[in-house]
């Protein structure tokens, strides 16, 4: 008598496609959650640039001295225009795989005030 051991191909068939269901349920969330964690190291570094500027400014009475931060692999620092003696405003801008990111390009301005351009409604917490 022979006895048989193992997974009939109908079986495997079926482990297949619910491990097929539950990646294509999973990866939208997790780039998602990724293009958030980019985010917040984009305005952490922003932050952290304001509070330098503000160093700045209190040891020469002016903002024109101000350098940008380096950019990253996933956003373009710069200024819209110029920084003048007494006010700035930088950007950091999404580029190649975070340019997805619902929040789009967010600026901070010497007076702390915080923007985007996305669609998302709480992009900066």
């Amino acid at each position: 008598m022979r006895t048989t051991s193992g997974f009939t191909l109908v079986e495997l068939m079926i482990v297949i496609g619910i491990v097929a269901i539950l990646v294509a349920m999973a990866l939208p969330s997790y780039g998602k959650s990724v293009r958030k964690s980019r985010r917040a190291d984009a305005q952490s570094t922003i932050i952290e640039f304001s509070g330098s500027a503000a160093r700045v400014f209190t040891e020469t009475s002016s903002y024109e001295s101000l350098i940008l931060p380096a950019s990253t692999d996933y956003y373009t620092f710069s200024f819209p225009s110029t920084p003048a003696a007494t006010s700035y405003l930088i950007q950091a801008t999404p580029k190649d795989a975070q340019s997805k990111d619902s929040c789009g390009t967010m600026t901070i301005t010497n007076t702390g005030k915080k923007t985007h351009t996305g669609s998302d409604a709480i992009c900066w917490k």
